[in-house]
């Protein structure tokens, strides 16, 4: 299924962009702010599900600080790379919009479902709410999705944003969640109406 994601990567391969951010990494760039941000909002040794995860970056580091971590994507070769990197952890191929919270392999539900690197703005356009609703139905109360994405140009690789805050609000509601804690940063910073924003969602009992 062709995605946003899939149009904009064009040819560029897992390798490719796993090498981006290792020259990152180098200059001297923090890559971990997503793991980090996670691990303080569930207990240690949560299980927790990386919804995009494509080369593992967070996930590997999720596992790093002692989490049971699921990857899922649908880039073959994003998947390749992390595979490769961390033999270890369990990385599926599937459509977020397809996602079967049932699925055997998944081994349960979650405490936490993170989002990471612009997966809502770049999936298929007229699934969003689907995948919303798939990934909270992974989440056992009073577990949490977590998602960071840009609402501006100059944070996404389009041309023109494709979700807004409240759009992605309504889909959370719609899916269940209810919405704990909004930040301008994976690193904590209060949210000011800027151009991008991580979102925690809460699926609360009887949910």
């Amino acid at each position: 299924m062709s995605t946003r994601w899939s149009r904009v990567a064009g040819h560029e391969g897992g390798d490719a962009y796993a090498r981006r951010f290792t020259e990152l990494e180098g200059s001297g760039h923090d890559l971990h702010g997503e793991a980090r941000l996670c691990t303080t909002l569930t207990p240690p040794v949560s299980r927790i599900l990386d919804a995009g995860c494509g080369h593992g970056r967070v996930a590997i580091e999720l596992s790093r600080q002692g989490h049971d971590v699921v990857g899922i994507d649908l880039d073959v070769s994003m998947l390749a790379v992390a595979r490769r990197t961390a033999p270890q952890l369990l990385w599926l191929e599937s459509d977020l919009s397809r996602l079967d919270a049932q699925d055997a392999r998944l081994g349960g539900a979650f405490d936490l479902v993170v989002s990471a690197g612009n997966v809502m703005p770049l999936l298929e356009p007229g699934t969003e709410a689907e995948v919303v609703r798939r990934l909270a139905r992974c989440l056992r109360p009073p577990g949490l999705l977590v998602a960071g994405f840009g609402l501006d140009r100059e944070h996404l690789p389009l041309d023109e944003p494709t979700v807004t805050l409240d759009g992605y609000d309504t889909w959370c509601g719609l899916a269940g969640l209810q919405l704990v804690r909004r930040l301008a940063t994976w690193e904590g910073a209060p949210y000011d109406g800027g151009g991008y924003a991580v979102s925690v969602h809460r699926r609360p009992a009887g949910h």
